[in-house]
């Protein structure tokens, strides 16, 4: 059985206000797939081997950033190499960040699947319009984004301000910014550093010292339509990273710059497009990090490296 296969997380903030959701997802569908609801990553594998053996064409995601990382890591585990399903992100979450960067039309998760539908059942005289991009195989995740320092740093005063969304997200934005130029301890939360190095796989490595943040991505944008990584799709299997070491006054007042995907500058950064990436914190230390907007802490070391490519439905 070809079709469309959906993928809802019922845990996800916006799915947990809409308990519906499932059934108008299901209804929107008809008989042209099914959708099946993810409570655990044993009912995500289940998922993905049952969508495997039907040889489902498209996958549906309903679910925000860290749900389309967490059910693409369970896909790509069980594909184990095959081709993955073209991805429908279907924008179940708050900020939508992967789904934005990536050109997916606007709307509510039952409307694009009806659109998805749609172009689906058109796909003899018309194939479906996706964009391909890399996913970086971040420890033993995958995802689009990840970094440390002051990105995790933002995450977390984010998601202590009540229910994550845009307008919340904006005003912790805002509230560390005046708190970076007045010198206030939100600015101490937020831009702790990381405090280590980045070793490359050609003997190069960025010297160790406290860095604002090493991050890195294989889309350009990371939240608020901030465009940092501007040289993601500039050499074919690579992710654009960076090691920011300005300091927090610096790095705010170049944030125009990193609105519109420019480079911070000379003396503020250290950027490269590699292939792969060893994170080293220094001695008796962890790597605190985030993947697709999930936090996440390993031990000394953190392994990044290049994915396999997804198609993503777009149009």
């Amino acid at each position: 059985m070809a079709g469309i296969g959906v993928v809802l997380n019922p845990k996800s903030r916006k799915n947990l206000k809409d308990p519906r959701a499932a059934r108008r997802l299901a209804s929107a569908l008809g008989d042209h797939g099914v959708v099946r609801e993810a409570r655990s990553l044993d009912d995500l594998h289940r998922i993905a081997e049952d969508f495997k053996k039907l040889g489902i064409d498209v996958l549906g995601i309903s679910g925000g950033d860290g749900t389309n990382h967490v059910t693409l890591t369970g896909f790509i585990d069980v594909y184990a190499g095959s081709m993955l399903p073209q991805i429908a992100f279907l924008r179940g979450g708050t900020m939508n960040t992967v789904a934005n960067s990536c050109g997916v039309a606007p709307g509510k998760p039952d409307s694009l699947l009806s659109r998805v539908l749609r172009r689906y059942t058109m796909r003899g005289v018309r194939p479906l319009e996706n964009v391909e991009r890399h996913v970086a195989r971040i420890g033993e995740h995958y995802g689009f984004l990840f970094g440390t320092g002051t990105v995790r740093g933002f995450l977390a005063e984010y998601y202590s301000g009540g229910p994550p969304d845009p307008v919340i997200a904006a005003k912790t934005l805002l509230r560390g910014v005046g708190s970076t130029l007045v010198g206030g301890e939100m600015v101490k939360r937020m831009c702790a550093p990381f405090r280590g190095r980045v070793l490359f796989d050609d003997g190069t490595s960025w010297e160790e010292r406290d860095y604002l943040t090493t991050a890195g991505g294989t889309i350009d944008q990371i939240g608020l339509n901030f465009k940092p990584f501007y040289r993601y799709a500039e050499r074919p299997g690579c992710f654009h990273i960076l090691g920011i070491y300005a300091s927090p006054g610096r790095f705010v007042r170049n944030l125009p710059r990193v609105l519109m995907g420019k480079p911070l500058g000379k003396g503020a950064a250290y950027d490269a497009v590699v292939p792969a990436a060893t994170i080293e914190a220094r001695r008796g230390e962890r790597v605190a990090y985030m993947i697709d907007g999930d936090l996440h802490e390993t031990g000394r070391e953190l392994r990044v490296e290049i994915g396999p490519k997804v198609r993503i439905v777009v149009g």
